[in-house]
């Protein structure tokens, strides 16, 4: 059964900047200061959830997880693909590091034409009133 990851996306606060930062040369690794437990479980088709500024909203599957380094100074990091796949917004508090997400606590995906009918603008608006 695949495993998800879901983490808080810092110094980004919507899709299309993380687009904008990775035109820029930035690979699709995330860093992380712990490897998961669960690699095989999240290797087996998992994929990353990313959350902007509380809700998540898109998802990109993994492709590897390495951990970098030894002792105090090793590091994780989870490479994915460079897709982005749009998610139903789901709200989701502040934590810190990252969690598991279990397929079916997971957002379904959204289909191009729905993620297509809202300028971003107006559906952060409408996720933040809670109308959507």
């Amino acid at each position: 059964m695949a495993l998800h990851i879901i983490k808080l996306v810092v110094g980004c606060d919507t899709i299309e900047d993380l687009l904008a930062w990775h035109k820029e040369g930035h690979p699709w690794i995330m860093h992380t200061r712990m490897t998961p437990k669960r690699i095989d479980d999240v290797l087996d088709g998992g994929s990353l959830y990313r959350v902007f500024k509380g809700q998540i909203l898109c998802r990109q599957k993994i492709l590897a997880i390495d951990t970098v380094g030894s002792g105090p100074s090793s590091r994780c990091e989870v490479t994915v693909d460079p897709t982005i796949v749009r998610v139903a917004p789901q709200p989701r508090r502040p934590f810190q590091g990252w969690r598991y997400l279990t397929p079916e606590d997971a957002p379904p995906d959204l289909t191009e034409g729905e993620a297509a009918d809202l300028p971003p603008e107006l559906a952060r608006q409408l996720r933040e009133l809670g109308a959507w």
